[in-house]
């Protein structure tokens, strides 16, 4: 899983939701048929000497986000992310809301009509909350499966977060799936959260505007049980590089 980078992930009973989710789980191989989108994380990463980066608009009842989450992968079975995010509250204030820094790396990749799982590690910093570096790290565990030749993958993950500010941990977890609808099409839909509270979820589409390199996606998301008050929409570009680096 990657940061929920909004504060739509607080729970009821927690101030955060879903903190721990891996920023990676957008980013994947260019031999994978689509790029991953959304909070929960898929075993697969950027190919090694290549780039990726995510820029997403999201809207919500009172701001509206802006990410950028680039990541790279420069040894072959680490890939790096470092990004964050900007918001614009309807106040007129304007603030950066999330600095995030990870790691990734497979111990099994997925391959076609199999499985393949790997490890998260990273740190979740709110500038406005934590004044120093080190604040709320997490590490997760993504598993995937492909199943009709990749044309319907699932994705579950488990993990834990520290909440520096609280003192305290959390257990996370994500469940989603992506299914082809056509050549550059995609469905996708996932559910995640904590030991505490009630989850959230996301549904949207995904279209490939150049397969493996250039895609687009739109999403709606709330929370169960949850009326309009804490639902967003959110409209993403992912670009991925061919291998580049020395």
């Amino acid at each position: 899983m990657r940061p929920c980078p909004s504060d739509r992930c607080k729970a009821a009973s927690s101030p955060l939701l879903a903190v721990a989710v891996s920023l990676s789980g957008l980013f994947v191989s260019q031999a994978a048929y689509a790029v991953r989108p959304f909070i929960t994380d898929d075993a697969r990463i950027v190919d090694h000497k290549a780039c990726q980066s995510e820029m997403a608009i999201q809207s919500e009842r009172d701001k509206t986000e802006y990410r950028v989450l680039p990541s790279c992968n420069l040894t072959g079975n680490l890939e790096l992310t470092f990004g964050g995010a900007r918001s614009k509250y309807d106040d007129g204030g304007t603030r950066t809301t999330d600095v995030v820094i990870q790691g990734k790396t497979l111990f099994k990749s997925l391959e076609t009509n199999g499985w393949g799982w790997g490890l998260t590690v990273g740190n979740s910093r709110k500038p406005e909350v934590h004044r120093k570096a080190i604040a709320n790290y997490y590490v997760n565990v993504p598993v995937s499966f492909s199943f009709r030749d990749d044309r319907v993958v699932l994705h579950a993950n488990l993990g834990g977060l520290r909440e520096k500010e609280f003192d305290r941990h959390r257990m996370t977890w994500g469940i989603a799936s992506d299914i082809q609808l056509g050549e550059r099409t995609w469905m996708i839909a996932e559910t995640f959260g904590q030991n505490r509270g009630r989850p959230l979820y996301q549904t949207g589409f995904r279209y490939a505007l150049i397969p493996n390199h250039v895609e687009i996606d739109i999403a709606y998301g709330n929370r169960f049980g949850s009326n309009t008050k804490e639902r967003w929409f959110v409209a993403g570009l992912r670009l991925v590089s061919p291998a580049f680096l020395p």
